[in-house]
């Protein structure tokens, strides 16, 4: 049975000389009519075997999709013959896989013939892709061929004789050479004719000689004769394959020097940079112009990808990405790297994008009522420049349409050719491998940052403790993003969290963790937690997040561990409570520019779970102190230690007087010319003091006159401040917090104003009890005191510290009119009071912003 399905071909053809193919003749119903010697010592018939038998006798067989001889014979016919490689079958039973031509012959009243030949392709032998790729591409060169009868006249001729010597069918049929044209040349070839007829060798003649299509440039061919033979053993003829050795050198030559070169194109990530070395390895060996353009998804990462054939009612964009031509300038360009090309709807662009396959005009036609009517700027660009032949190949990678390359001739004379078309298809075939490889690669990494973008702080908010600055810089092109953060989280009282932290691994998994552990650092915070027991509930954190992933039902369970440091600063006292979780010390810079890395507690990697507990410390800062937080990506290279780095960093910071934008630029590169192996991350914050004038702080009496004392008091420092305006719901607020203190606490009790952007409210007590809301019935006579204080402030909450808890809440400086509640805040209701209970049993740490939810 027959097969002529080449999509997937076993292996690459090492197609050799046509002098040695094995040549069969066929009629037109695929009747094997003539045969060669060669054909016989390849698959052991002889003539008398295969003569006026089907050729599914020999011809390519598969078991998996058989077809019939008529099928075979239907589609050659549809093609105008066929090329690929294939199977054949031996005489004694074994298989062969042979590169396989079809060509198709005519006679005489438009009868038809076709001659097979077939190489022998045997097993793979281990040779350079480079070299098989060449052999392949010389097996596609176009081939003429003449069938003789024994008096040398000609019988049989295909469609590409005329081509290469400019003679007609009707004018050859039934002449000799000789007869055509005459002359010393006709001679020797007819006499290697009769030598192979008399049962001579297979002759190869080269001759050479000038075509019509191109006079001026002298082609070299070389002719393989061939004895046909009839049933009987008898000779039918001759059979002469002509192949141009001339266009087959240029491509073997142009091949070669292509693929010595093209090793670059793999050579990197970047898309744009693949794009110009495609661009600068055709020109001048295949063109003198070359434009390679992108569809836009495949630079930047972003969008769904152009699939061959679907075009869709949107016509995809494509940017210009790669630019080369023989001349200063580019003249033949209207559009610059990174300019979306425009091309008309009815244009080669359109065709190529519809079928994915490779559109050539060896003459470019710019006469009226053609595509370039449509594109006036491009045709008058073809007029200034002499453009007059041209070749449109897709990139496609699994499917995919990657983007074009347009090839083009303007100084160079000769037009292109089907050989060009096939040697520009096998190169951009190769850069195809290396643009979809750096495709997959941008699309990941623009994934995983802007993951990484959404998940990092967008502004940073120091209020009236720190001013800030912080860079991110991910990781080389090798490693991607990693799992760095930063963050400024505004606390109670003016205070203010640092907190920097390194997730391990690299890539979207790590950016997720990191995104999920930043979460929960500010939950944390929100809890007023200090340094070390922040940190605990943290590594608790990481360990359930580890659990988790380990019962996830996939296969694949990321590494989940990171480092972090958390660090609370007081802009009142000026002191810094610090502790880390093996993560590298802060630079500490005082205003004199003296560097220091504190010597804290290392504590362990969260996620461990050696149950070591975090241990804090405490600094007291100068005003205009410089704190630099930052991840080990940017102290520690290869090629050095985290103690370089270190020392480099601090100092890059110790240039007092400096604005911290300029800090950071600076800092990010110490270690120039070297690209992070790891995310480097840098937060640096300036310390603020608020000045005694902002803050009034005075001890109450633990009885039922402090409420009374803390109101005139409160009311008097407003009044200081120019915040009268804020009197009415600061006593309300003063009262409520100190009269719970009196009730429910016990020792001294201390009232605290602190005007910075907000108006703070703290009321110190010695119970470690921290207030909740809780729902209060009609019948209840107390409770409602923390539900006023939620409706009067923009949020309120509690903390524990040393010797008792504060309870505080903040206003704004600007209220809002009395008339006009905050937003989703219904108005006060004694159908729906809201009590407060300070047991015991109710203690817990509780930070309700705006209006309680509750």
């Amino acid at each position: 049975m027959i097969s002529t399905d080449t999509a997937t071909p076993r292996r690459q053809p090492n197609i050799r000389e046509p002098s040695e193919s094995a040549i069969a003749m066929l009629d037109e119903q695929g009747t094997v009519v003539g045969w060669t010697r060669a054909a016989e010592r390849l698959v052991g018939y002889s003539a008398g075997d295969v003569v006026g038998r089907s050729a599914s006798a020999v011809l390519p067989y598969s078991e998996e999709a058989p077809t019939t001889t008529a099928e075979f014979v239907d589609r050659c016919r549809a093609r105008r013959g066929w090329s690929g490689t294939t199977t054949v079958r031996h005489r004694d039973g074994h298989r062969l896989d042979v590169s396989l031509r079809v060509s198709m012959l005519w006679g005489r009243g438009e009868t038809v013939r076709w001659l097979v030949s077939v190489t022998d392709i045997g097993e793979a032998s281990g040779e350079a892709t480079n070299e098989l790729v060449r052999e392949s591409l010389l097996a596609r060169v176009p081939m003429s061929v003449v069938v003789r009868d024994p008096q040398l006249r000609c019988t049989w001729v295909n469609d590409t004789m005329e081509s290469h010597d400019g003679i007609s069918r009707d004018r050859r049929l039934g002449r000799r050479f000789s007869d055509v044209r005459p002359g010393a040349e006709a001679e020797t070839l007819e006499a290697a004719m009769r030598e192979v007829m008399r049962g001579g060798p297979v002759k190869v003649h080269d001759h050479r000689t000038w075509l019509p299509s191109s006079p001026h440039r002298e082609h070299t061919y070389a002719a393989s004769v061939f004895c046909l033979q009839d049933a009987d053993g008898q000779v039918l003829g001759v059979c002469v394959i002509s192949v141009d050795l001339t266009e087959s050198r240029r491509a073997r030559d142009r091949l070669a020097i292509l693929s010595e070169g093209s090793a670059r194109l793999g050579g990197s990530l970047d898309v744009m940079r693949t794009s110009q070395e495609l661009a600068d390895l055709a020109v001048p060996l295949l063109a003198d112009y070359v434009a390679v353009d992108l569809e836009q998804s495949v630079p930047f990462g972003e969008g769904p990808p152009v699939h061959v054939g679907a075009t869709g009612r949107r016509f995809p964009v494509f940017r210009r990405a790669g630019l080369a031509s023989i001349h200063d300038g580019v003249p033949e360009s209207p559009w610059a790297h990174g300019e979306v090309v425009p091309w008309p709807p009815a244009s080669p662009f359109t065709d190529v994008l519809r079928t994915g396959m490779p559109h050539l005009e060896p003459v470019l036609d710019t006469a009226p009522g053609t595509w370039l009517d449509e594109d006036p700027e491009r045709a008058r660009t073809i007029d200034e420049n002499g453009i007059h032949s041209l070749m449109l190949i897709p990139i496609r990678a699994r499917r995919v349409l990657l983007g074009m390359v347009l090839f083009i001739r303007t100084s160079d004379p000769g037009p292109f050719q089907e050989v060009d078309v096939l040697l520009a298809e096998e190169l951009v075939g190769r850069a195809a491998l290396a643009l979809d490889n750096a495709r997959q690669y941008v699309r990941e990494h623009t994934a995983a940052l802007a993951l990484q973008r959404n998940l990092l702080p967008h502004r940073l908010k120091g209020g009236s403790a720190v001013d800030t600055a912080s860079r991110y810089l991910p990781a080389d092109m090798d490693h991607g993003v990693g799992g760095d953060w930063f963050d400024v989280i505004p606390l109670s009282g003016a205070r203010v969290a640092l907190v920097v932290g390194d997730v391990v691994g690299h890539g979207i998994d790590a950016a997720a963790t990191m995104g999920r552990l930043r979460t929960a650092v500010r939950t944390l915070a929100d809890m007023e937690l200090p340094p070390d027991e922040l940190l605990t509930h943290l590594d608790d954190t990481v360990q359930r997040l580890a659990e988790d992933d380990a019962d996830a039902p996939e296969q694949y369970s990321p590494a989940v561990g990171a480092t972090c440091l958390y660090a609370v600063y007081d802009p009142v006292t000026r002191r810094c409570a610090m502790a880390r979780a093996g993560h590298p010390p802060p630079a500490i810079i005082d205003p004199q520019g003296r560097v220091a890395f504190p010597d804290l507690p290392a504590g362990t990697p969260l996620g461990l779970g050696l149950g070591v507990p975090f241990e804090a410390a405490e600094l007291e800062l100068p005003e205009g102190s410089l704190l630099g937080l930052y991840t080990d990506g940017l102290v520690e290279t290869r090629d050095h230690d985290i103690d370089v780095g270190m020392h480099r960093l601090g100092s890059a910071l110790a240039q007092p007087g400096r604005a911290l934008e300029e800090l950071c630029s600076g800092a990010m590169d110490t270690f120039p010319g070297q690209a992070p192996s790891d995310d480097a991350t840098l937060l640096l914050v300036r310390t603020r003091t608020l000045s005694p004038t902002q803050v009034a702080s005075w001890a109450l009496p633990s009885d039922q006159t402090a409420a009374h004392s803390a109101r005139h008091m409160a009311a008097r420092q407003l009044t200081e401040w120019g915040l009268d305006g804020l009197a009415d719901a600061t006593k309300l607020i003063v009262s409520e917090l100190v009269t719970n203190a009196v009730r429910h606490g016990s020792g001294r009790i201390t009232l605290r104003l602190i005007r910075h952007q907000v108006l703070t409210c703290e009321v110190f007590d010695s119970s470690a009890c921290a207030p909740r809301l809780r729902s209060a019935c009609t019948h209840d006579e107390n409770g409602r005191g923390l539900f006023l204080v939620a409706q009067l402030s923009r949020r309120w909450g509690s903390r524990t510290v040393p010797g008792g808890k504060v309870v505080w809440a903040e206003e704004d400086l600007a209220p809002a009119s009395a008339d006009s509640p905050a937003p989703g805040v219904p108005p006060v209701s004694a159908e729906r009071p809201v009590l407060v209970s300070a047991t015991a049993a109710d203690s817990g740490v509780v930070a309700v912003r705006g209006p309680s939810p509750w």
